[in-house]
């Protein structure tokens, strides 16, 4: 069986491949942040591409199947593609968070305290805390804003037509929040260790 014909078999030739690379090139010490990092990266990857995908393909393209009244609509969107991509979204988002606190590590109480009473002169706990409490801010979106309207949405909660329609308003504008927020979040995470543009670090 080819495993490139399943999405879920890819994703573990991926990972099995990534981590043959990882012995061959570095041996079989085992490397704890190197792990995290990349758990923290993959997991981010899939969950800011799926947020990205929402705000600039999904949610204007149901906008116009709703307008075209002649054409056939959205309901395969929400039928079939909307659950699959809010499984991984959301699981994707906590995994985020889980993977960024693994890698913080130590540096978490730190972080989250924005470097407060710290000898910080590069500013590492200051910008990884901003980056790191956006990336709070943005799970909760998506675990108690996000997901329980699009549960309403999508008739996986019974819900009347006007429920629907104001739980379309506040998931879209938590999920139009999260786009914005992911911005600064993303170049606070990598300005911790590369620096801030246009900011000698």
């Amino acid at each position: 069986m080819n495993p490139l014909n399943n999405h879920r078999q890819s994703l573990v030739l991926g990972i099995i491949i990534a981590l043959v690379l990882a012995v061959l090139i570095g041996g079989f010490t085992f490397n704890q942040l190197g792990l995290a990092r990349w758990f923290h990266i993959v997991s981010g990857v899939f969950w800011i591409g799926l947020l990205y995908y929402f705000n600039v393909a999904q949610t204007p393209a149901l906008a116009d199947a709703a307008a075209d009244k002649g054409g056939p609509g959205g309901a395969g969107i929400t039928k079939y593609v909307a659950p699959r991509a809010l499984f991984w979204f959301r699981w994707a988002a906590l995994a985020t968070w889980l993977g960024g606190a693994w890698l913080l590590g130590p540096k978490f109480v730190g972080a989250f305290t924005l470097g407060a009473g710290m000898d910080d002169p590069t500013h590492y706990f200051l910008i990884i805390g901003i980056g790191a409490w956006l990336g709070t801010i943005m799970l909760f979106n998506v675990w108690a804003v996000i997901w329980p309207n699009q549960k309403k949405i999508l008739g996986i909660v019974a819900a009347t037509d006007e429920q629907k329609a104001k739980a379309r308003k506040t998931a879209g504008m938590a999920s139009r929040i999260n786009f914005v927020l992911s911005i600064p979040m993303l170049m606070c995470m990598a300005a911790a260790s590369h620096g801030l543009p246009f900011v000698g670090h």
